[in-house]
């Protein structure tokens, strides 16, 4: 049986939203794992829906994505601020999706919140490690 719904975006699962809070990160770091999880699975249903790879996703395509989807529309009342600001906040997750894929030697589309929250871990230890 297949389900008929349309595919929402979680911003974090629980178990997701504890491996987080385990990293050793501070708070901004942990805001900004959480950012770049959420904005991958974002990515990932645009590229689905799209077509694209999700490098050549742009803030418009987001947008459009934004006001279409209902789990969005669910959680915040979506206006044109709302979504230049949520579009800009998935595209910018790009880069360092970017650089944890190649660092993983993976596309994008296949990193793991693993990967995610591990790569961020490395890139605290190194900027500790630099002072």
């Amino acid at each position: 049986m297949t389900d008929d719904r349309p595919m929402t975006v979680e911003f974090l699962q629980p178990e997701e939203a504890a491996q987080v809070n385990a990293a050793l990160l501070s708070s901004q770091e942990k805001f900004l794992v959480r950012v770049t999880i959420y904005g991958l699975r974002s990515l990932r249903q645009i590229s689905e829906e799209t077509g694209l790879k999700i490098e050549a996703i742009t803030p418009d395509l987001v947008a459009s994505w934004i006001q279409r989807d209902p789990s969005i529309h669910q959680q915040v009342e979506v206006d044109a601020n709302f979504a230049t600001f949520f579009s800009n906040l998935v595209v910018s997750s790009i880069q360092p999706l970017r650089q944890i894929s190649e660092e993983n030697n993976t596309a994008i589309s296949e990193l793991t919140v693993e990967q995610v929250i591990a790569w961020y871990e490395r890139q605290a230890k190194r900027r500790v490690e630099q002072k």
